[in-house]
């Protein structure tokens, strides 16, 4: 018997007894019965590891101890744990365990210190290679596919939730979506042009020395100008609104978990998706193709004035060859890809918002993953994008 559980007593004649501070151990022909005496507590350490030591001693008779605390004046934790211990060890050894004549107390205590031994680690498998690179990602794509259709079933809320706020206008947010627009559009202005400036001056340059060499400087306009407003521009912005405003969506709605105030909005009879998810991602499908047509001007801009300072290539001359080049179906296809990453970038930040508990290590953690799967999951957009326009030849 294994549990804290009073069982029956061992109800056979004493053939022997044994007294030691803190405990007398009487010897059946059936087991041994352990009657406790005194304080074990604390202060009392070494009288109780010497009875518990005596209890636990090998060559007692019988399958069975009987541990009596009827006779305890005080227990405390470390009594407590010491007698759970000494349990484990006695069971270890093949012999069953019971306690009898414990108070409430007595029974709470061993059930908050019950003791369990240690389990050894599972020997470590040997490596393999090739087998367990490919497991693993077998596993990973197992998680990406569990991922996939978890953002899935979070899409189909958000779309619900929006025809609901479409049928009845009155339920929109409309404060809650402008604050929205000036977090992301308003704040994050300065910073996502200054990138995109300092990314356009660094790849022109680079253009520039590599297209001396065959005397074809000028022709750094053409591959900033479509680089930029096809592709760069965009992702830069995706890229840096979802590691500032995504992380932001993830941390507010993860800190309003911990504090139960979502539950708070289900118990009032609200929706939270409607009052808190949908003003953010619509505020976000605005905000991100505005913000990347203005990345798309700073990182022009950048190109520019490294052309005048490299490339001996005038202010006018510039412009003239990138209104050449570039058409109106080049800054198309960078602003057809805008919102759709800004939805997916929504659609995780706020999914894993939802998933954080009542952590601080949570929230962080759930903060680092929407970031990395936001930026991970716009540039596998990007790259579909990119085949599906060159099919079609846009």
């Amino acid at each position: 018997m294994s549990s804290n559980q009073e069982a029956g007593p061992v109800s056979t004649e004493a053939s022997a007894h044994l007294t030691v501070a803190g405990a007398t151990l009487l010897r059946f022909r059936d087991g041994v019965q352990a009657r406790l005496t005194g304080s074990w507590t604390a202060d009392q350490a070494p009288a109780v590891e010497a009875a518990a030591a005596a209890i636990a001693a090998p060559g007692e008779p019988g399958p069975r101890v009987q541990v009596d605390l009827s006779g305890l004046v005080r227990l405390d934790t470390l009594g407590a744990f010491v007698l759970e211990r000494t349990r484990s060890e006695i069971e270890a050894a093949g012999r069953a365990v019971d306690y009898a004549g414990a108070r409430p107390e007595h029974r709470i205590l061993l059930r908050e210190v019950a003791y369990r031994r240690d389990t050894p680690p599972p020997p470590r498998r040997r490596r393999l290679g090739l087998l367990d690179g490919l497991e693993a990602l077998g596993a990973g794509l197992r998680r990406l596919g569990a991922e996939g259709l978890s953002w899935l079933g979070f899409l189909g809320e958000v779309v619900a939730a929006c025809l609901r706020v479409l049928a009845r206008p009155r339920r929109f947010r409309a404060a809650s979506f402008v604050n929205q627009m000036e977090q992301i559009a308003y704040r994050g202005t300065p910073i996502i042009m200054l990138i995109a400036f300092l990314v356009g001056c660094i790849v022109t340059q680079q253009g520039i020395i590599q297209l001396q060499r065959f005397g074809a400087q000028s022709f750094v306009v053409n591959m900033i100008g479509i680089l930029t407003l096809r592709e760069l521009g965009v992702l830069l912005t995706a890229i840096m609104v979802a590691g500032r405003s995504g992380s932001a969506f993830t941390a507010e709605i993860g800190s309003m978990r911990m504090r139960e105030e979502v539950d708070a909005l289900r118990v009032m009879g609200l929706d939270p998706i409607e009052i808190l998810i949908v003003p953010r991602i619509l505020a976000l499908m605005l905000a991100l193709p505005m913000l990347g047509f203005l990345a798309d001007v700073a990182a022009l801009l950048g190109g520019a004035l490294t052309s005048m300072a490299y490339g001996n290539l005038s202010f006018d001359a510039f412009l003239a060859r990138l209104q050449a080049v570039i058409s109106v179906r080049h800054g198309l296809v960078g602003m057809l890809k805008a919102p759709f990453m800004a939805l997916i970038i929504g659609i995780i930040a706020t999914s894993e918002g939802f998933r954080v508990e009542g952590s601080a290590e949570s929230l962080g953690r759930h903060v680092t993953a929407s970031v990395v799967k936001s930026i991970f999951m716009v540039i596998v957009l990007d790259g579909v994008f990119a085949i599906f326009f060159a099919a079609i030849d846009l």
